[in-house]
């Protein structure tokens, strides 16, 4: 399948697999975003796509940030008749961390360096993550869609599960 994107920012990067069996591709930030515990930024990919009809493009997280930092990109959904740049809701999730310090932690975890005698990281809290343009940000997928048509009925066919739901299956063996 052909995907055509339009660049919107110079320092936008063309979408890679890292690997010719991966399922997702990798989508970068196009610019330095800060994030500080507990709060939500949207990462620019500097980058529009031309998803074709009847297919929709899926945001995902990486596991590599999920599982390494408190960063959690959430799910999102690209339609094929939106033109516009793509991109990426980042959360926070580090609420704990209320003292200031004069370190920030990167999207792999690892701290980032002091820049001179006062940092450019100085004064954020503890636990504030920055992304960096031509970081690896989300991965992101093109799979077909199908819409539903919608029909309203008096009861719906009984189901051996019924309406149970949200543990109602148990968490044990």
């Amino acid at each position: 399948m052909n995907v055509n994107i339009k660049r919107l920012s110079v320092d936008a990067t063309t979408p890679t697999y890292a690997h010719s069996t991966d399922a997702c591709f990798d989508l970068y930030a196009a610019g330095d975003v800060i994030i500080e515990p507990g709060e939500t930024a949207l990462v620019p990919t500097g980058l529009a796509f031309e998803i074709p009809s009847g297919y929709e493009m899926q945001i995902r997280p990486r596991s590599g940030i999920t599982l390494k930092t408190h960063l959690r990109v959430q799910l999102g959904t690209v339609d094929s008749g939106y033109a516009g740049e793509v991109g990426v809701v980042v959360d926070n999730k580090d609420w704990n961390s209320k003292r200031y310090g004069c370190h920030m932690l990167d999207v792999t975890g690892a701290y980032v360096p002091l820049i001179g005698d006062y940092g450019w990281n100085e004064g954020f809290p503890l636990g504030t993550y920055v992304i960096r343009k031509g970081d690896r940000i989300a991965q992101a997928v093109i799979k077909p869609v199908e819409q539903a048509t919608f029909t309203i009925v008096d009861a719906l066919k009984e189901t051996e599960r019924g309406s149970g739901g949200f543990g109602s299956s148990g968490v044990g063996k």
